[in-house]
């Protein structure tokens, strides 16, 4: 293990060295425009614009050629979106190239032109710097762009999320759904991988549900869902990648923003600051908040015999009561070395804190001759998380080659968190009393860190061919530590349950290395073929039972696509990728909760990862006021993870197809009343999915987008005997209308049918929102209120459980009427700010519940 990334390593820091002296790649072809015709020959004048500061490229600028004297163009074109231009067929002679583009002062370059080739390399832009009050707006993007490998959702175009937190922006993200505990599911699917930046966040792969609270709406620029990640993404996460973009700071000028947002259901403060002088750039927030989300549970189980008599009926119903609170920031540095060669230092804080009080009455009715049972359970579950992310970057760029690259990144990423509740048990009653007849309290910590190192090699060929490279090395450490005391009568007091004690540790090693090359076919038809052969090294230690095991495995992950340009505004796509998902240590934590009277829930260390073969085909279109985009795809998972629910009088226990673990965790579950959750791989899973997306105007101001997707999902697990098939469908609608004076009105509706789970079925879905914004203040401030579900109370999101041993219906009501009223004030000059290079760690299997399950 230890020898495995010097010897990747040194077959790719070998890849600048080798390609210092490439030919000069040929420029794209692009629209010429309607000037008169420049003297012919066959000299050529290429080059790339780029923005002065930033160092990206400057799309679509216009190029115009000017003879030596005079200002009367005699040729031009205009960029392409990576900045690249070429003027050709022109005569030996004497030039001027003037550059030019909507916020930038003008370029203008003397050249000599030969009969060869003439290049200029990188065209550098200089950002003019204006006032926010002296902004005029000429344009903005769409609020959903699509794009050949993804949809992005410009969630700063939309006045809904004004205060918001990143759950709903999710919500609202085309592909993506979010039920009302704060549960993510991609194209149905729990299995994805979540980045900030295109960054990993050990917190986001945790406990998601909670981490999306902790940053604010204000803060994210767009949301990005990548349906078939190209090879420089790690290797997991079947249904696809969210990356959430966050907002930039300026590059000129000292400027920031203060927010403040406030309701019945979050509040928040926000802030900015950002400035740019000379070569350094700086950005910063800070954000805090709190949340309040009550519910209720009812819940029904039937257990049944080996000959199918009922056994017993468990009826609970509850009061829930959720409350937190977060903190968010982030600080950030860019210097430019030399005009190639700059480094970025980047550092965030994330961190929450909340508890969940559960007010539980569980009748428990025997038809077996045993006794009835009524008690009331009064439990308060609490947890925490802090995560501190160190990202430092050295990025070289090579000013005779264009979009030739090579950078090298490390971060840094510890972690701390708790857990644990506390419970209160009152035999024979409906409420709390003043004695409890059983008392139990459990704690847990989970510190970890994770260590990254990585770098990438970026080698054009000419105008159509690309060669990536990279490297990966991944260092996980994290452990388990629990304990559950409980109140001796006797004595009055709480005493350590040693039996019941869990000390896990487990490590995880990732190096990986990956190539993919992009090529044009011709004129309309382009590929990609790629690969990434991925290393995983295991260590597992239980303390608390003197085990431990390590494992070893290779994975080749190979991927290709082929995109057909009908036209500029039409094409056609076809992609391939396999796909890996390990599992994360909550899927093998051993730790057994038993928070939940009639449910236990525990890990499962002798998970195995499972593989994905995923295929799609989309077709695209856009037109002055519309697009549309559709897409099929089929996704299969030959070993899949699945949550898992059994009981103790299930025969198969004895057998060992459920695995060692599962079977001594299940002796302990005594009660034929009480099931156990788990995870396992027992299943095989086919997604077969058709999804449209589409925006239309159809009048100035009003925009209209929002689409159906559709599926058909087959599960078959031989373990569990089931198979299980049927078809689910949600829709996604926004509408917004800009009225004159500054008034901005919006809506929003996702709706979802329930989905055939293995065993069972997942809950339907609604939630709506309505809303309106008011510019202030010369466009420097503005006022939003938006209303939730405002014609209903709450939206019960109910799923079953059917197996031959039990039937289950439990319905949680997510109380999601509210109102948020808002309030953001914005200074200082405003210019685009850098993208950040980023570590993208998205290789791991974790759940997008709050609870840490996959869903």
């Amino acid at each position: 293990m230890k020898h495995t990334l010097p010897w990747l390593l040194s077959g790719l820091l070998a890849g600048p060295a080798l390609a210092q002296t490439p030919a000069t790649p040929a420029a794209p072809a692009a629209p010429r425009l309607a000037l008169p015709d420049a003297p012919k020959g066959a000299g050529r004048i290429t080059g790339v614009v780029l923005d002065a500061a930033t160092k990206k490229p400057v799309e679509f600028a216009t190029v115009a050629l000017l003879p030596a004297t005079g200002e009367r163009p005699i040729d031009g074109t205009a960029a392409d979106e990576r900045g690249r231009f070429m003027l050709k067929g022109l005569a030996a002679g004497a030039y001027r190239v003037q550059v030019t583009f909507v916020g930038y002062a003008a370029q203008v370059q003397a050249v000599t032109v030969t009969d060869g080739t003439v290049d200029l390399g990188s065209v550098l832009l200089t950002a003019t710097a204006q006032k926010l009050d002296e902004v005029t707006v000429t344009g903005e993007k769409e609020l959903v762009e699509t794009k050949p490998d993804r949809i992005v959702y410009n969630a700063g175009q939309d006045a809904g999320n004004a205060g918001g937190t990143a759950a709903d922006v999710l919500r609202r993200t085309p592909l993506l759904a979010v039920d009302g505990d704060g549960n993510v599911r991609m194209r149905g699917s729990t299995n994805f991988r979540v980045l900030v930046n295109n960054k990993p966040s050990p917190t986001l792969a945790a406990n998601l549900a909670e981490a999306l609270k902790s940053i604010p709406a204000d803060q994210i620029q767009s949301v990005e869902v990548i349906t078939t990640p190209p090879a420089r993404y790690d290797g997991e996460g079947t249904a696809g990648i969210i990356n959430i973009v966050l907002k930039k700071g300026a590059n000129l000028g000292l400027n920031g923003r203060v927010g403040a947002s406030a309701g019945n259901r979050n509040s928040n403060l926000s802030s900015s600051l950002n400035f740019r002088q000379g070569k350094l750039n700086f950005t910063s927030s800070v954000n805090v908040g709190a949340w309040y989300n009550p519910g209720q549970i009812i819940g029904e189980r039937t257990t049944f015999g080996e000959s199918g008599q009922e056994l017993n009926r468990i009826s609970q119903r509850a009061e829930v009561d959720n409350r937190g609170g977060w903190v968010y920031g982030t600080v950030g540095a860019d210097y430019d070395l030399t005009d190639q060669q700059s480094l970025s230092l980047a550092g965030s804080v994330n961190g929450y804190a909340g508890y969940s009080d559960n007010a539980l009455l569980n009748q428990f009715t025997a038809f077996d001759g045993n006794p009835n049972q009524v008690f009331f359970r009064d439990t308060r579950n609490v947890f925490n998380a802090l995560n501190v992310e160190l990202t430092g970057t050295y990025t070289r760029k090579f000013a005779a080659v264009p979009r030739k690259e090579w950078s090298v990144l490390a971060q840094f990423a510890p972690t701390t968190g708790l857990f644990g509740y506390d419970f209160a048990q009152f035999n024979n009653a409906t409420g709390a009393e003043n004695r409890a007849d059983q008392r139990e309290r459990s704690r847990g910590r989970t510190p970890g860190s994770e260590t990254t190192f990585q770098t990438d090699f970026t080698q054009p060929f000419g105008e159509k061919r690309t060669l990536e490279l990279g490297l990966k090395a991944i260092y996980r450490r994290t452990s388990s530590v629990a304990r559950v005391d409980t109140l001796l009568a006797p004595t009055g007091s709480f005493a350590e349950s040693g039996q019941r004690r869990t000390d896990f540790g487990y490590g995880q090693d990732v190096q990986a290395a990956y190539a993919t090359y992009s090529f044009g076919v011709s004129k309309k038809l382009t590929g990609s073929l790629g690969s990434r052969l991925e290393r995983t090294g295991i260590q597992a230690d239980f303390r608390a039972t003197g085990t431990d095991f390590t494992r070893d495995y290779w994975n080749l992950l190979p991927n290709g696509s082929a995109a057909y340009a009908f036209s500029e505004k039409t094409s056609l796509r076809l992609a391939y990728s396999r796909r890996i998902t390990r599992p994360f240590i909550d899927f093998l934590n051993p730790f057994v909760d038993r928070s939940n009277p009639a449910n236990y829930t525990f890990g499962n260390p002798d998970l195995s990862p499972e593989l994905t073969h995923s295929t799609e085909l989309g077709w695209s279109t856009t037109r002055e006021t519309s697009s549309l985009n559709l897409s099929l795809s089929v996704r299969h998972t030959g070993n899949a993870i699945e949550q898992i629910r059994l009981v103790s009088t299930d025969p198969a226990i004895g057998d060992g197809r459920y695995g060692e673990n599962i079977r001594q965790a299940l002796l302990e579950v005594a009660s034929p009343a009480v099931t156990a959750q788990t995870y396992g791989n027992v299943a095989a899973n086919t997604f077969y999915q058709f999804n449209v997306y589409g925006s239309l105007k159809p009048v100035e101001g009003w925009t209209i987008s929002g689409g159906p997707d559709v599926q058909y999902i087959r599960r078959r697990s031989p373990a569990l005997g089931l198979t299980r098939a049927g078809w689910t469908a949600n829709l996604n609608l926004n509408t917004s209308y800009k009225l004159p004076k500054g008034w901005t009105v919006q809506g929003f509706v996702y709706s979802g049918l329930r989905t055939p789970d293995l065993q069972g079925f997942g809950a339907a879905n609604l939630y709506y929102q309505l809303g309106g914004k008011k510019m202030l203040l010369k466009e420097k401030a503005d006022l939003t209120l938006n209303f939730a579900a405002p014609f209903n109370r709450f939206w019960p999101y109910t799923s079953t459980l059917n197996t031959p041993f039990f039937n289950e219906t439990f319905s949680y009501r997510a109380f999601q009427q509210g109102f948020r009223l808002s309030f953001n004030y914005r200074f200082g000059q405003q210019s685009q700010g850098r993208q950040r290079k980023g570590v993208s760690n998205d290789d791991q299997k974790s759940s997008g519940s709050k609870q840490g399950g996959q869903q």
